[in-house]
């Protein structure tokens, strides 16, 4: 599809949609049938059954069409069942990960004002590696304000790089970007079944997920725990035609696994978010034989662009409808109506708004093949920094770093100069660290400060959190070290903390 094909800017996100969409795009189907399966498999009557208790314990707090509710829940048949209620209410629903802090999740409620709340009785347990949860829901009326806008659903990005934006999306985009999926070769159909290791609250688990297996017939499978042990026990658990969905940290944590089990139902893994690494890439499909896709996307529009064969790697092909172009190395994409609720600008950010004249800028460096129409994603713009008067993209030197065999994990980001953030494998130094860098990158883009951390924080998408005050905040080793500068650093130190 070449760049210059195009759908009516936003597609069907200028048509209304009843609440009846619910019904009719995602519920229908045959009754018995088994549309999610946790530990036990979920009918779709089951699941109409659980999605009418809850809108009855919704309307019972107040909640109207036009209202507006937050979840806060942990992945669980609460968390679906509350959502689809809400929707079918008409009702506008604010997803906020679990994983906030009371703090956090106090802020984002400041922000959002909604009438009713949902949580969960007890906390989710589990930690990093929990999948889904058995969770008892709580309902809570509060002094909120109605929806202000028509969006059906309200998310808050990710806040990898700052604070998070409040983003909305109509019903009648969410069908439209379904609409996408059904058009794109790779995608799992009706009889298959897709093993998520994604949040439900943020975009690719929540529609690549959640809503396009009830919409086309996919089984949903979420595992337990998302360990390798655990994604590959749920995948080997049902005989389907099977598609992983995750994010880059899943791929690598099977890429991890010595000797996986034989999966003849594993058709192949789908993965958005960050890039994912060249050898990253080659050890998951050397391990598992099957095809490793990429999906490019964003909360504020969903699915962008996929190659979800590996073919074209790493150029991607724009979803069917969608108008791209880039203008001066960043991707821009053709949106009819702004999806920021703060006008894309969060207290504090400092930022321009990110749409304008029905252009969303992606703030993603990349191009548009004039010939092919096909994208490459280069990363975040700000990923690409000035030293010395020389450019320099983090990214590069991120990947080159992580693929270091003393590194389990590295971040980049550029302070009074550019620092690198590390988990080191046992045994490696920030000395063998140093020593590498130096054969594998010019003088100018080296880390001038190297800090070895126990762990890097992220995001609940699964990706490295960027910001210099969260990573300062990750534990590290006790005692800090000094290695000498390289002769091309002028005689200066470099810390390694």
């Amino acid at each position: 599809m070449k760049a210059a094909a195009t759908a009516p800017p936003g597609g069907l996100a200028a048509l209304p949609l009843d609440p009846s969409w619910v019904d009719e795009v995602l519920l229908g189907g045959t009754g018995s049938e088994p549309c999610l399966i946790f530990d036990e498999p979920v009918s779709r009557d089951e699941l109409r059954r659980l999605v009418s208790a809850r809108q009855a314990v919704l309307a019972a707090a107040g909640l109207r069409r036009g209202g507006s509710v937050a979840l806060c829940l942990a992945p669980s048949l609460a968390l679906v069942a509350n959502l689809l209620a809400g929707w079918r209410i008409g009702a506008q629903a604010a997803l906020l990960d679990h994983r906030l802090t009371p703090y956090e999740t106090d802020q984002a409620l400041a922000r959002l004002d909604p009438q009713v709340v949902v949580t969960a009785e007890r906390p989710a347990a589990g930690g990093p590696a929990g999948g889904f949860h058995d969770q008892q829901d709580v309902v809570t009326a509060r002094p909120g304000r109605p929806a202000r806008t028509s969006h059906a659903v309200v998310q808050l990005s990710s806040g990898s790089t700052g604070p998070a934006k409040i983003i909305g999306r109509t019903a009648a985009d969410l069908v439209d970007e379904l609409g996408r999926y059904a058009r794109i070769e790779g995608v799992p159909r009706a009889g298959e079944r897709i093993v998520s290791t994604a949040s439900m609250v943020h975009v690719l688990g929540l529609v690549g997920g959640l809503l396009h297996s009830l919409h086309t017939g996919v089984r949903l499978a979420i595992p337990r725990r998302l360990t390798a042990e655990g994604i590959l026990a749920t995948v080997a658990a049902g005989p389907e035609p099977t598609t992983l969905l995750g994010v880059p940290f899943h791929i690598e944590l099977l890429s991890w696994v010595a000797r996986p089990p034989r999966l003849p139902q594993l058709t192949g893994m789908t993965t958005g978010g960050e890039l994912v690494r060249a050898q990253v890439h080659e050890a998951f499909v050397d391990r598992y034989g099957v095809r490793l896709g990429s999906m490019y996307g964003m909360t504020e529009v969903g699915v962008i662009a996929t190659d979800l064969f590996g073919e074209h790697r790493p150029e991607l092909t724009p979803a069917p409808g969608l108008t791209l172009r880039a203008v001066d190395g960043e991707l821009l994409i053709a949106r009819e109506r702004s999806p920021y609720l703060d006008h894309g600008t969060p207290p504090g950010a400092g930022a321009p708004t990110r749409w304008a004249d029905g252009w969303l800028h992606t703030k993603d460096g990349g191009t548009v093949d004039p010939g092919t129409g096909r994208v490459r994603v280069l990363g975040r713009l700000d990923s690409q920094v000035s030293v010395g008067g020389l450019k320099v993209d983090l990214t590069e030197v991120e990947h080159t770093l992580a693929a270091l065999p003393e590194v389990s994990a590295a971040v980049v980001v550029l302070g009074a100069s550019i620092e690198a953030y590390v988990v080191l494998r046992p045994g490696g130094t920030a000395e063998q660290v140093e020593a590498q860098l130096t054969e594998r990158l010019a003088a100018y883009k080296r880390p001038r400060l190297i800090h070895v951390v126990d762990r890097l924080p992220r995001t609940a998408t699964g990706k490295p959190v960027r910001d210099r005050a969260a990573l300062s905040g990750a534990g590290g080793s006790p005692q800090p070290t000094t290695v000498q500068e390289r002769s091309d650093r002028k005689g200066t130190t470099s810390d390694v903390h």
